[in-house]
């Protein structure tokens, strides 16, 4: 046994070269057979000396001018230096002295696409695919994948894929890809027909498993993806995609708690991930756990700091609960990353109203208005917050102004109504409430919740009993 065979091929290597160095120089009639040519150029290749590498290629299809192999290596540092009209030459010889290689026709593909001739790649890969079988075919039509995708013809990528694997159903590589394109073309019933042939014939291939459920995602059909999800987690219990997967299908149908289990497996199998803490939140606070939802905000915005919305979310637990101040230090987070986000003011104010700090209230909800004018929440919450803080005439003018810009809310109507009640035109009050009862009725309510004692002014009530009267009629 050697004690240390890499020193040996070391020995041998320098050996080598030192006999190239001695037949470029032509200091003796030293031989190199074609092996240790290829050896000689892949190292200074390596080296990323291509001068020298081409200098040992011209010198090896000198000694060995019908060796398809050499011409094709040359071509191939021909396209490193971007000399893509030389490579196609060389190419071409090296095509005379035979076509059985399928490094010519990447090689030629490759030049064609430098040259902006998709057209003839294809025509190249198509005319190839006809002379190679096996592995070779199934490398020449994943080169054809590429060309359709660098030139977005997006269904032939697809389409490609596809006949991959009718030939290979086991292929990885086309399972992975296939699993992309099935969603970004839409061809989700394709896929599953696709994927159903590859399972009847071999059931425990659980990435086919996973890309079935992906496509019955893709058309919604949530309970048949889960399903799928579950047969390749049965498979392979460590699939971590398929859990994320299987976790964002149980939110979609609201099943929140099972959708916690998949995403907390998640996290056991691959590092943690803002995303996955995100929705996890999501769930609970779907489940009116404010306090779980919170902590896993907490943790997505310490993987991601710069994340406001995050800010953003945990403030809205907090406004949930009740806690105003807690949910005020949040958004003040969040709003020292962005500071004009609507959704941000608009909650600053709501917590600053039930503070009773009117005037910074009022700030905030006008920012909502003057960033996003058409949103009615916006100018709601406005006209509500200087209806309490009693500034009954400027809720009229702000009345005035929703009503034009949202093309007449009948809600605003109710809104003036109340506010017209406040400073004792009962008159008027009851016209404006009379109109907006006709277009809207349902928008009652959010008359009643802003003074529920309007109940008790028997004009209302009066109002309301023709109107209900009317209505029955």
């Amino acid at each position: 046994m050697k004690e240390n065979p890499y020193r040996e091929d070391r020995e041998e290597f320098r050996e080598l070269l030192k006999q190239y160095e001695n037949l470029r120089s032509g200091r003796n009639h030293s031989f190199l057979d074609e092996d240790s040519f290829e050896k000689v150029i892949d190292y200074y290749d390596e080296q990323e000396n291509i001068p020298k590498a081409m200098e040992a290629c011209d010198l090896a299809i000198e000694q060995y001018p019908y060796s398809s192999s050499l011409l094709i290596r040359k071509s191939d540092l021909l396209l490193s230096t971007q000399q893509y009209q030389k490579a196609l030459r060389v190419l071409e010889q090296a095509e005379l002295l035979g076509k059985g290689e399928i490094n010519l026709y990447i090689l030629k593909t490759d030049a064609y696409l430098a040259l902006d001739q998709q057209e003839k790649a294809v025509e190249l890969l198509q005319e190839a695919l006809l002379s190679f079988e096996g592995e070779e075919r199934l490398e020449l039509l994943f080169e054809l994948t590429d060309v359709y995708d660098d030139y977005e013809e997006f269904d032939k990528v697809f389409d490609c894929l596809k006949l991959i694997l009718e030939e290979d159903p086991n292929n990885e590589e086309a399972l992975y890809k296939i699993c992309f394109w099935t969603d970004f073309t839409g061809r989700n019933e394709e896929g599953i027909r696709l994927h159903q042939n590859i399972i009847d014939n071999y059931p425990y291939n659980e990435l086919a498993w996973f890309n079935l459920g992906a496509a019955y995602q893709g058309l919604k059909l949530y309970e048949k993806s889960i399903d799928a999800y579950q047969y390749a987690i049965t498979i392979d219990e460590k699939f971590d995609y398929a859990y994320r997967n299987m976790g964002d299908a149980y939110i979609r149908i609201r099943k929140y708690k099972e959708a916690i289990e998949s995403l907390e497996k998640v996290l056991e199998l691959s590092k943690p991930e803002d995303v996955i803490y995100e929705a996890i939140g999501h769930c609970y606070d779907r489940l009116k756990n404010f306090a779980q939802a919170r902590f896993n905000y907490r943790k997505a915005s310490h993987l991601s700091p710069d994340d406001s919305k995050l800010f953003y979310k945990m403030a809205c637990t907090y406004f949930n609960e009740g806690q105003w101040e807690s949910a005020v230090k949040q958004l003040d987070s969040a709003m020292k990353i962005h500071r004009s986000k609507p959704e941000y003011h608009l909650l600053m104010g709501e917590c600053k109203m039930r503070l009773n700090q009117f005037k910074d209230a009022i700030q905030s909800l006008s920012n909502v208005v003057r960033i996003r004018p058409r949103n009615k929440s916006g100018w709601e919450a406005l006209i509500r917050c200087l209806y309490k803080a009693e500034y009954y005439e400027e809720a009229l003018d702000q009345i005035q102004a929703a009503l034009r810009i949202t093309n007449g809310k009948p809600l605003f109507l109710f809104y003036k109504s109340i506010i017209l009640f406040a400073i004792g035109k009962s008159k008027e009050a009851i016209l404006c409430l009379e109109r907006a009862m006709e277009k809207e009725p349902k928008q009652l309510k959010n008359f009643v919740a802003l003074n529920p004692s309007i109940l008790q002014n028997q004009q209302v009530v009066d109002l309301l009993a023709r109107y209900k009267h009317n209505r029955s009629i």
